[in-house]
This record gives structure tokens, C-alpha cells and sequence, in this order.
């Protein structure tokens, strides 16, 4: 740990980019809490930035939540669409932006907040890492409070040592009541190893999938990238074809943290804004009571905000305008409560 197993292949990305494929970048810091003096685990020291849009915060904000550690570990949110041309710092910049109007709403989003971790009111996000000397300016982002250093910027990295920390970085969980992620010990070195494999099925055709399909400008990789991210999800629904509970058997593991984020994005918007319209999540019924399922743990469904995703995604499409649908067979996140809505 830091894990860089799921991280993209590097190998000629210019010239990959330049064809048409969709590259993701590697994280710049991955400094681990807990390992040396310099960031130790202690509650009340750590703040995360995140988008709420954002798949890769969902995981974050999804494992500080189930883990209980809401009250220890602050956290700012920026606003789901980033700055645009006519902006002074320049496009592409997230924005704390707390009394920006959503297109979708006509109103603010009450999710977003002030820059609160340095005491200085940052507007964007860009200055954490100019502050560190660094060019880089993604989310989600590990802050240190008392040192005004950025730990991590890696979200693999932080959703394993938060589970890791968990209890020294104040969880108001007992033991009894904390998902173990990923699990220690000799006698869960096989699910160890099971939730390995999936975490790399998952990562390289369904969470990073979904983006090489969506962001692709060549026909034959947007066509990979669907085909090997719908072959997945039929690999997932015949794994939950036995009734399992969770993709490793009863209980819920990092390998389903990570998978939660893209499917509950899928529906209501990958399906259409990344292309991904081969089926719904609904068409797949263990896959969807699957979904169902780990939407109604504890603190799930107050991890994410659909209308901040369907802001973010398609408040910066060609022409700004946000879908108000799927409405059937009910809205979503609704629908999320309902799994009987998959059938047999």
C-alpha cells in the first residue's frame, strides 16, 4: 500500500490520446496515513475535497460513510461543473462555489461548501497543489490540517488506509458495526485474493471502462471498451446468480465499494452519456438487487447526489443541457429502494 495495481498503463499514452483513446493520468502524491511520523493517523487532522459528480470521490465519500468517520474527517464539496473559458484562472478548474445555480435545479446545491481546510478561502482546487508546487488539480484530494500538506490525491489509496485506520482516525463505529473492507490475516488471504481480482476486472472495465467508452473519439476503442464493459456485467450477474449477498459472498467488501460508484451512475446517466446503451443495471436483476442492496447499507445513499452527477456530466456536454429522465419505471435514486422493479 499505496496499491497501483488498478492504475492506467502509461506505455505510449500521447500517442494512444492522440488516436482517439481516453488515457487517465497517474496520481502525483501517495503519501499513506499511519505509515510514517510525518501524516500519522489521528482523529480530526484529515479533510477531504471531493465532486460529488465525480465516481472516483464517490468512492471516498462512500468509505468515509460506512466507515463512520464522518465527524472526524471534515470535508469540503466543489460544485459539480467546472470553470469555463471565460473564467480569469481558466477552464477546467473545480470550484468551490457554494452560490453557483445548477442548470438542472435553477437553485444552489446545498451540498456545496466554502474551501474550509486552510483557513484562507480557496476558490479552486488548483491552489492545493500550487501550493505544493505541483501542476495537478483532480479530485478527490487527502488534506493534512496541520501541516497544510496534501497527503494523497490516489482515491485506491485513500479508501484502503481509511479501512485500515479506521479506528485510530476516529470512527464512531465500533468494531462490531465497521465493514472490514479488506480483510487481514492468513485466513482471508483467499478473499484477499478474490476481491484482487475483481478490483482489477472491475477497475479496467467498468470504472475506467465506462470513461474509454464515453470519452473515446475512435470508433473501434469506443467499441472495446463497450464490449469488455457489458461482458463484465454479465460476468458480475451470473457471480450473483447463486444469491450471494455481496460480490464475494455475505459480506460487503471493497471489491462491491468500487463497483457501486459506476452502476449507480448507469441508468441515469452512462447509459446515455457514455454510450453505454447496450442495457440498463434494471435489466439485470441480481446485478440490480445487488445495487439495491448496498444503496440501502448505512450511509450509502448519503455518499453521492445523482444531481450533481447529471449536472457534472451534462452541464459540460456540447450544449449544456441537462436530461430529466429516466422517469420509469420510476425516478432515480428511488428506484434504488425498489428492487423488486428487476423482475425475476
Amino acid at each position: 500500500m499505496p496499491e497501483k495495481a488498478t492504475e492506467e498503463n502509461q506505455q505510449d499514452a500521447a500517442k494512444r490520446r492522440a488516436s482517439g483513446e481516453f488515457v487517465r493520468g497517474v496520481s502525483g502524491f501517495r503519501a499513506v496515513i499511519g505509515e510514517t511520523a510525518e501524516f500519522p493517523a489521528e482523529p480530526n487532522r484529515y479533510h477531504l475535497i471531493v465532486a460529488l459528480n465525480c465516481p472516483w470521490c464517490h468512492r471516498v465519500t462512500l468509505t468515509r460513510n460506512a466507515l463512520g468517520l464522518q465527524d472526524s474527517i471534515s470535508m469540503d464539496v466543489v460544485f459539480p461543473n467546472r470553470t469555463g473559458d471565460d473564467d480569469p484562472a481558466g477552464p477546467n478548474q473545480w470550484e468551490f462555489a457554494p452560490d453557483k445555480v445548477a442548470t438542472l435545479t435553477d437553485a444552489t446545491l446545498p451540498e456545496c461548501t466554502h474551501e474550509t481546510a486552510t483557513g484562507q478561502g480557496l476558490r479552486l482546487v488548483k491552489e492545493f497543489y500550487e501550493a505544493e508546487g505541483s501542476t495537478e488539480k483532480s479530485v478527490p484530494v487527502l488534506f493534512d490540517k496541520k501541516t497544510q500538506r496534501i497527503v494523497t490525491n490516489e482515491s485506491a489509496d485513500i479508501i484502503r488506509m481509511l479501512d485500515a485506520q479506521a479506528e485510530a482516525l476516529g470512527s464512531a463505529l465500533v468494531r462490531a458495526e465497521r465493514p472490514d473492507l479488506y480483510p487481514q490475516g492468513r485466513d482471508n488471504a483467499d478473499l484477499r485474493a478474490d476481491i484482487d481480482a475483481l478490483n482489477e476486472q472491475i477497475y479496467v472495465t467498468i470504472n475506467n471502462g465506462a470513461y474509454k467508452a464515453g470519452f473515446s473519439s475512435n470508433q473501434e476503442v469506443y467499441a472495446h471498451a463497450f464490449k469488455a464493459y457489458f461482458d463484465t456485467l454479465d460476468d458480475l450477474e451470473t457471480r450473483l446468480s447463486d444469491d450471494r449477498a455481496f460480490l464475494t459472498g455475505d459480506r460487503f467488501t471493497e471489491a462491491d465499494l468500487r463497483l457501486f460508484p459506476t452502476l449507480y451512475r448507469h441508468d441515469p446517466v452512462y447509459f446515455l452519456r457514455m454510450k453505454l446503451n447496450s442495457a440498463r443495471i434494471l435489466d439485470y436483476p441480481h446485478l440490480w438487487r445487488w445495487l439495491c442492496r448496498v444503496y440501502a447499507l448505512p450511509g450509502v445513499a448519503d455518499s453521492g447526489s445523482l444531481i450533481h452527477c447529471r449536472q457534472g456530466y451534462f452541464g459540460r456536454s456540447w450544449n449544456n443541457v441537462v436530461p430529466l429522465g429516466p422517469l420509469r419505471p420510476m425516478p432515480y435514486p428511488e428506484a434504488y429502494g425498489h428492487p423488486e422493479l428487476a423482475g425475476k
